[in-house]
């Protein structure tokens, strides 16, 4: 496609001109963007030097002499944003109030029933939070509120309340809060009975935390203040100081995630220590909080294993000599991997991804040709059979079980058509029943909608998944604008899932489309390993491959495709951005992870060391080469870019603000086009956006008002 270079002030596209005559093109304002300052910084490794004009932005997160020229680009970038919108703000208020409309305000969850009582949360009308609740014995008991979100959060512009874990004996409640989005909770202790908050405050941990069976022992994961790295699991005794509480382990692994949690059954305490490639268990009977743990296997080169307690014995998930992993299983005593017995085995087409156990059953999820399934075991005769579902492209995952002694599985369900429903599945009569389907208000009808599921060819031949959802009248002849998600990264499966906003998109007709694309999981444990370390840019032809087969198939032209992805999705649309700057005719990017290089050579960020596996260490020079030569911010050249929105939040932990900020200065001092570049920063949120459940959607409006305004759509 030869690219068509107009003027910022008279910015029309003449392939949407042919397109939408019907509609008045919108104008984006003459104003110039802000310009970075340039301040050289050397970076010297393996005798390659590099200049970094921009790395000074790093300032505020490192509170040095620029951190408030720093605060202040990001100021004059969100102005510059506003005043490029500003056309449309109308427009976007119609589009937040058209996806709110969507939403029923008072709602509630589906019950759980936990230890003597049914546990749920609530909803109420314009209210951005929620009440979290339960009933003793009975749904038609009297109503205890449990914590008054929506009451905590007053006044606070961000808010999470989440971890919440009721003691054995259902009468203190521990639960974590965070009011900066940084990830960084303090856990408060509360006394359900007389409704007193304890003074006891443990601050700088994960949301989560562990009872003991003696209702006065607490175990929960500490962070490192600076890296936020999860480095020590404590024991906190009820009525004492946090700064009393004792180190039960501490990990000296920089690149493994810690975590503390409970057996269903209530029976044991495990300390989980993880990385991508390995990971090591240790167990502790719950009834003796004081004892030490045991390790359950030593941690083991490149070798992955989970743990499940039944009532005597154990459940191994791992990869050792199984790629896609298989089913093992030892007694109470006997835990090392000497003693492991094969359960299920290996297979090269199905991905085993855990374990749901019960008193009288297990329930194995799988994935099979990129879809999960559920495989039911009847432990007693070791029967089996798998939940039926009958739509081409689904995702299903399994729900909150926690009572132990239950025979009923409760599981989520939804698809591109089909709102996201919880249903309750009875092993013993092999029924499902629907227990609550989102309600979309406005009348949503999903047989106004279809979906597909097809292949793109990539590069070397592999057949790549791509799901589609449009509305009902899409006729395939390139004229129609479409949306490609992507993430790709961590063996996170990119599954398709309902969204009551995605159809102020597909109503106004666009395409949406998911890419199942290499580094994700979606055909299986290969996937994910072909798709990182020294094999990653496999992600980013992927992706392109994609994009090119929907244009080939006629689904839509470069005219009128769009690439949008956020965090390490955020770097797969900076490196396509760089990679194929013509076959995209816009690009949003959130909290996207740009600067690989400068970010994973420095260890004082947060996260940095966990990232080894899966992106490489660059003090390694073999692995710095490969990270440099996709690196978006490293291959940022003076060429023409598409139309681009890039979003960050200031107080993000997983990406720091400054990696966009950086990038967007670079694009800004060499694209030689005239599209569209903005950086919008959101001055009170971190890596997940706004914690209000309806405040998302402005962010929401604000990129479909993008969209919306590259392709002449107005209202």
């Amino acid at each position: 496609m030869k690219k068509i270079i107009i003027p910022v002030s008279i910015l029309i596209f003449a392939a949407s001109c042919k397109q939408k005559t019907e509609t008045t093109m919108y104008k984006w304002p003459d104003v110039k963007p802000p310009v970075a300052e340039v301040k050289p910084h050397i970076r010297t490794i393996h005798n390659d030097t590099v200049t970094d004009n921009y790395y000074w932005m790093i300032d505020y997160f490192k509170k040095g002499p620029d951190s408030t020229k720093a605060v202040d680009y990001l100021k004059a970038e969100n102005a510059y944003q506003d005043t490029m919108m500003s056309g449309t703000k109308n427009f976007q208020k119609v589009l937040f109030d058209e996806m709110k409309a969507r939403i029923k305000e008072k709602d509630e969850s589906v019950p759980v029933f936990k230890n003597g009582y049914y546990y749920y949360s609530r909803t109420d009308e314009g209210k951005e939070y929620y009440k979290y609740c339960r009933k003793k014995g009975s749904l038609d008991a009297k109503e205890e509120v449990l914590l008054d979100v929506d009451e905590m959060a007053k006044g606070h512009s961000y808010y999470s309340a989440n971890g919440f874990n009721i003691s054995p004996d259902n009468k203190l409640l521990a639960y974590g809060v965070d009011m900066v989005s940084r990830r960084q909770y303090t856990i408060h202790i509360k006394d359900l009975e007389t409704g007193e908050v304890y003074a006891d405050a443990i601050t700088n941990a994960t949301g989560g935390s562990v009872w003991a069976n003696d209702n006065k022992t607490l175990f929960y994961t500490a962070k490192n203040a600076e890296t936020l790295l999860t480095e020590k699991i404590k024991r906190h005794l009820l009525g004492t100081k946090e700064a009393n509480d004792v180190v039960v382990y501490e990990e000296k692994d920089k690149s493994n995630y810690i975590g503390v949690d409970k057996s269903k059954s209530g029976s044991f305490i495990f300390i989980q220590s993880s990385a991508t490639l390995s990971s090591e268990f240790r167990y502790l009977d719950a009834n003796k909080p004081n004892d030490a743990f045991k390790v359950f296997q030593p941690r083991i080169k490149d070798v992955l294993y989970s743990v499940t307690a039944l009532a005597d014995k154990f459940l191994i998930v791992t990869n050792q000599n199984a790629i896609n992993f298989k089913l093992m299983e030892c007694p109470l005593d006997k835990t090392e991997s000497s003693n492991w017995k094969e359960v299920l085995p290996h297979r090269k087409d199905v991905l085993l991804e855990g374990v749901e156990e019960f008193k009288d059953y297990i329930v194995i999820t799988e994935r099979k040709s990129g879809l999960n399934q559920f495989r039911v075991r009847n432990l007693a005769s070791g029967a089996e059979h798998y939940v039926d579902f009958k739509e081409a492209a689904y995702a299903i995952y399994v729900g909150a079980n926690p009572d132990y002694n239950s025979k009923v599985l409760r599981y989520g369900y939804t698809s591109l058509t089909t709102p996201s429903s919880t249903f309750d599945y009875n092993m013993d009569t092999k029924a499902s029943k629907l227990m609550k389907q989102q309600e979309v208000l406005g009348g949503y009808k999903a047989d106004d909608y279809v979906t597909e599921r097809v292949y793109a060819t990539a590069t070397d031949g592999t057949k790549v998944p791509v799901s589609l959802v449009y509305k009902k009248g899409f006729e395939k002849n390139g004229k129609t604008p479409l949306l490609l998600y992507g993430y790709g990264s961590y063996g996170y499966t990119n599954d398709v899932y309902f969204s009551s906003a995605r159809l102020s998109l597909l109503d106004r007709g666009f395409v949406f489309a998911m890419a199942g694309i290499r580094g994700g999981q979606e055909m299986g444990r290969q996937w994910y390993l072909d798709g990182k370390l020294m094999k990653k840019k496999n992600t980013f032809t992927d992706f392109i491959d994609c994009g090119k087969y929907l244009v080939d198939q006629k689904y839509t032209s470069k005219e009128h495709l769009y690439a949008e992805g956020g965090s390490a999705g955020g770097l797969l649309m900076g490196a396509v951005a760089n990679m194929a700057p013509d076959l995209w005719h816009g690009i949003i990017a959130e909290v996207p992870f740009v600067d690989v290089v400068n970010t994973m050579l420095d260890e004082s960020i947060p996260l940095t060391t966990n990232e080894f596996d899966e992106w490489g260490n660059p003090k390694n020079e073999d692995a710095y080469k490969y990270m440099k030569s996709y690196s978006p911010y490293e291959n940022v050249e003076k060429k023409a870019y598409p139309n681009m929105l890039v979003v960050t939040g200031l107080h993000d932990s997983q990406v720091q603000y400054f990696e966009p900020a950086k990038w967007v200065a670079k694009l800004r001092a060499n694209k030689t086009d005239n599209n569209v570049l903005m950086l919008h920063t959101n001055m009170d949120y971190g890596h997940g956006g706004a914690s209000g459940r309806f405040d998302y959607l402005k962010e929401e409006a604000l990129n479909y008002a993008f969209l919306f305004a590259l392709e002449g759509v107005e209202k």
